[in-house]
């Protein structure tokens, strides 16, 4: 299956999501300093908005019924640069791979599983929930899934044990989910060092490419190779940041994994131009995206971006996984409301259905996020204070 598939959640298919690490994570630790990264806060948002530009404006399926037509109709300038947003995806990951390396340096085991377990379900659970009542309503054109395979969704194993997804972008969670448990045996368990995590990402570009190669479905779930090169990416990034730019290694691993990513992200998302699709990606495009995507990433980790150390990023931050989940099923239901009910104009619609989208992200991460959080945290690593 493509990343075209995948994102779609159809057969023949971002933010992100994708989703990289709570902002509570993304704090500095380069050469003995530490302080906050709010320009990566920054970041993260703006994959989760290009996600949600794909999701509204540059895709077919379902977002079509709820706008009584296809968005290339609705948005005929841009709905072609929507059409990249779906690469936002590829950029969480290598947020994600950044992150998860400064966050995971000098803990325990037992603290990265209960970093990692109070940052993703909190917000997940109330996002399985919320979707599947607000489809259960009888005025909703869209249909919640049965009970069995909606608690069978609240474990996160959905994809693995073959049951449908509640939420459309999930699968990219179950994408970091094997990023973890990989970095976790790898480099967490033994305890991260430099040496250990430059042969943790050599090795898995290898056996990534191997499994390619096999064409063997076990070592495609565990090794992830489609995706493999945006994680390692990050890492490769974040040894920059902590040990400088003249790291020679750390800018090979940033190399190759940007050569190969480009290639996987080119692979699953180009196609030949025809009149019957959707949309078309350019290859040139696709690899333009990507490189941006490093680039930023890049800039964060050289210092390059430390004058946007703006308060409000953090929020932003803050926002970006509960906007992530909850933006794709439940702007369905509001563009349909908006639009095709109310008949506001399409512009208006998009806009004031990510304004909504945001305002619910915060609802849920201040009367959610934040209280349980830190009691989730603490139930599993009663060592450590039940603070975010």
């Amino acid at each position: 299956m493509t990343a075209t598939e995948l994102t779609t959640g159809a057969p023949s298919v971002t933010p992100v999501a994708v989703t990289a690490p709570g902002p509570a994570a993304i704090r500095g630790r380069s050469r003995g300093g530490s302080s906050r990264l709010r320009a990566l806060d920054g970041l993260r948002l703006l994959a989760a908005l290009m996600v949600a530009a794909y999701h509204y404006g540059g895709r077919s399926g379902e977002i079509s019924q709820a706008w009584g037509g296809s968005p290339a109709h609705q948005f005929p300038t841009l709905a072609p640069l929507f059409a990249y947003g779906c690469l936002g995806v590829q950029i969480f990951f290598v947020i994600s791979g950044f992150v998860i390396c400064l966050s995971g340096w000098g803990r325990t085991l037992r603290a990265f599983i209960a970093s990692r377990v109070s940052r993703l379900y909190p917000a997940y659970w109330a996002a399985i929930l919320l979707i599947t009542a607000v489809f259960a309503l009888p005025w909703v054109a869209y249909k919640a899934l049965p009970p069995s395979e909606v608690l069978t969704n609240l474990t996160m194993l959905q994809q693995p044990l073959g049951v449908d997804r509640v939420l459309g972008v999930c699968w990219t969670l179950w994408a970091e989910m094997r990023f973890y448990a990989l970095f976790a045996l790898c480099v967490v368990l033994p305890g991260a060092t430099r040496s250990r995590v430059v042969l943790f990402c050599a090795g898995w570009t290898l056996a990534a490419a191997l499994a390619q190669a096999a064409h063997e479905p076990f070592l495609d779930t565990v090794l992830m190779p489609e995706y493999a090169p945006f994680f390692i990416g990050g890492i490769g990034l974040y040894l920059q940041h902590r040990y400088g730019a003249r790291d020679p290694i750390a800018w090979a691993i940033v190399l190759v994994s940007w050569l190969v990513g480009q290639h996987y992200a080119v692979a699953g998302l180009w196609h030949a131009a025809s009149a019957t699709a959707f949309s078309y990606r350019s290859t040139a495009g696709i690899i333009a995206v990507v490189t941006l995507g490093f680039a930023l990433v890049a800039a964060v980790a050289l210092g390059l971006l430390r004058w946007a150390n703006w308060r409000w990023l953090t929020v932003a931050g803050a926002l970006t996984y509960p906007f992530y989940l909850v933006h794709e099923h439940l702007g369905w239901v509001v563009v349909r409301a908006l639009h095709h009910t109310l008949g506001l104009p399409s512009y208006a619609t998009l806009l004031l259905t990510v304004g909504l989208m945001l305002l619910l992200a915060w609802l849920l991460h201040r009367f959610l996020e934040r209280p349980l959080t830190p009691l989730l945290k603490h139930a599993i690593d009663p060592r450590r204070p039940t603070t975010l």
